[in-house]
């Protein structure tokens, strides 16, 4: 039996503005309040697990035993087959420059170990999404996410982040990156998390 959710604000463990209003839009059917991290001034803890959940679980632990209040934090990622589910937990790190996160690098990167490789056709990845709500005292549920697709080159789109625009969600001929954001929320990796999310926890 999952722990319900009782209270009326809730922390988002995110510094990711974008992020941060994709869940107060999933929310705000649920009478519930949002607010993220960089209202509380929260530090980013090191992600240091190997998992999602892992480091899932590091965030959401930190942001509600600094604020008091329970938090949601999620980790998410894709996976792609042919380069044996990478980037997977490392999906961000591979964006990472000097300057800060370079996505349009990370996406050229990924298509260049899939090219070094001649993977073959279709090139099938999924977007994974752990979300962890956890309370003060120490209590948390853990609700995974997928949504399966495929890696495609070259870019398309200019919507979403991250990788959006090189992946193909099946039963779709665009990109997460050519979607409507609302639209790509109702389906995506996230969204298969939140519906067991709000089910086990505020349904």
């Amino acid at each position: 039996m999952t722990r319900r959710f009782d209270g009326g604000t809730l922390l988002v463990a995110t510094h990711n503005k974008g992020k941060l209003e994709e869940m107060a839009h999933l929310f705000q059917p649920h009478g519930v309040t949002v607010k993220g991290a960089k209202e509380f001034d929260l530090p980013e803890p090191v992600e240091d697990g190997t998992t999602f959940v892992e480091n899932a679980r590091i965030k959401a632990h930190a942001a509600a035993k600094a604020t008091g209040l329970p938090a949601l934090s999620d980790d998410s990622g894709i996976e792609i087959d042919a380069l044996g589910n990478a980037p997977g937990v490392y999906t961000a790190d591979w964006a990472e420059t000097p300057e800060g996160r370079d996505f349009v690098m990370a996406m050229k990167k990924t298509h260049d170990k899939l090219e070094a490789i001649n993977a073959p056709h279709p090139r099938t990845a999924r977007f994974c999404c752990t979300l962890v709500l956890a309370w003060p005292d120490g209590h948390d549920e853990v609700f995974p996410g997928v949504m399966p697709g495929r890696v495609v080159w070259p870019m398309r789109g200019d919507q979403g982040h991250g990788y959006d625009p090189i992946f193909q969600p099946d039963g779709y001929d665009i990109t997460f990156g050519e979607m409507d954001r609302w639209e790509k929320n109702k389906i995506s990796h996230r969204a298969d998390a939140f519906a067991k999310l709000i089910a086990g926890c505020f349904g």
